[in-house]
């Protein structure tokens, strides 16, 4: 298992955090920690890769901040 914390541009409201969690919730990580500005996903790196999780945050319309 490996945690990632990805800082995520844009949210600003509780909506926003149910949103993201909404598409992360499909990857069906281990943990999984949405608060505004940034999520903490712990998964298994054999099933998925960081990249995985970062197409779920865009696909909930916000932008991952380079780290």
């Amino acid at each position: 298992m490996v945690t990632k914390e990805f800082a995520i541009e844009g949210m600003s409201c509780m909506h926003c955090v149910k949103g993201v969690e909404m598409e992360l919730k499909e990857l069906n990580p281990a943990e999984m920690k949405v608060e505004i500005g940034k999520a903490e996903v712990t998964y298994d790196e054999n099933k998925f890769g960081e990249e995985d999780f970062i197409k779920a945050i865009e696909e909930a319309g916000y932008k991952v901040k380079k780290q």
